[in-house]
């Protein structure tokens, strides 16, 4: 058995591979780029959307500033009532037309949760008292005494099982963005 040593053997398997690395690093810079350009991109949408103010929640309510709680307004959650959430319809002076528009359209929220509907209370808060339609039409209505409602405008709030006075809608919001909110909160609430 002889060993061929020929010289021109070994050239033809090192432009092969000289090929294949070259293939090999184009596929690469091609990987990187792609993931460049990728990465680039998202930091770019990141930024630009949030300076345009398209960024932020998806709640249609106001969040309470600065924080309140129900110890803060004087009204201390009964035992029975701790696991509830609450909506609470805020009057300036007796509960007029709008105010009286506003405990109605809760009512109507709550039958549309329902099968959450057990999960919330339903109160109001007026100055001066309460129309007593109000009290014939909605027995299971609470009426609120707040020593610090002062700090409350007119409108409906969003009260956590914990006291914790979250949304502030207007009188004059759409019932249904009120009751997206709440859904949404029912749905990832551990608590309540």
């Amino acid at each position: 058995m002889s060993i061929s040593t020929d010289p021109g053997e070994g050239q033809t398997e090192q432009p092969e591979n000289e090929a294949a690395m070259r293939k090999g690093r184009r596929q690469l810079l091609m990987i990187m780029g792609i993931a460049m350009v990728t990465l680039g991109g998202s930091y770019l949408l990141f930024y630009l959307s949030s300076g345009t103010g398209g960024w932020g929640t998806t709640n249609h309510g106001t969040f309470v500033q600065p924080p309140l709680h129900t110890d803060d307004l004087g009204w201390q959650i009964a035992a029975d009532e701790q696991r509830h959430w609450w909506l609470w319809v805020v009057s300036e002076d007796q509960c007029h037309a709008a105010c009286q528009q506003k405990v109605k359209d809760m009512r109507a929220l709550q039958i549309l949760i329902s099968r959450e509907a057990g999960r919330v209370r339903r109160g109001v808060v007026a100055k001066t008292g309460i129309v007593p339609q109000l009290d014939e039409a909605f027995p299971k209505l609470a009426r609120l005494d707040l020593a610090g409602r002062q700090q409350l405008q007119e409108g409906v709030y969003i009260v956590d099982p914990l006291g914790n006075v979250v949304f502030h809608y207007t009188m004059e919001m759409d019932p249904k963005f009120i009751l997206q909110d709440l859904k949404k909160m029912l749905k990832v609430s551990q608590i309540g």
